[in-house]
């Protein structure tokens, strides 16, 4: 499944949020994987400790972040979130990030070309990204992505 199709299916994106740490964007953007039953409540932590032992890894040049921890830190299905942020934040001295895709892969090769390929061919697309900085509703990022 793309990320389009599993975001219109269970509207896990967020807009415009005002976070202050770094840690937070990570909390906030597992908040909806976590209700729905996709990851456990120990994925976030997860995900934070990572990010402060390896770095931020995952920080794309575009702004973009796909923050996400091995399956056995907390998976329980595939899935993904998206946030967009209203003020760039820096995760663990990153470039500034303001838009973050969140996921969850069961193995590693859902890890690899199900959650990262769908999420990269959005990197070739400035444009896109541009208008999905600007968007305003859930609606109109699904119909971007």
């Amino acid at each position: 499944m793309s990320i389009r199709q599993f975001l219109a299916q269970n509207q896990y994106i967020q807009i415009g949020i005002n976070v202050e740490a770094w840690e937070d964007l990570i909390t906030i953007a597992a908040a909806p994987l976590i209700k729905g039953g996709f990851v456990t409540t120990e994925y976030p932590q997860a995900v934070i400790d990572n990010t402060r032992k390896y770095g931020a890894y995952y920080v794309f040049e575009e702004g973009i972040a796909i923050p996400h921890a091995r399956p056995e830190c907390g998976v329980i299905k595939n899935g993904f979130s998206l946030l967009t942020l209203a003020r760039p934040v820096s995760i663990s001295d990153s470039e500034p990030v303001d838009i973050i895709v969140m996921f969850s892969g069961m193995d590693s090769d859902t890890h690899i070309t199900q959650g990262i390929a769908s999420i990269v061919e959005l990197l070739d697309k400035a444009e896109t990204l541009a208008q999905i900085r600007q968007a305003t509703t859930v609606d109109e990022i699904i119909r971007l992505l």
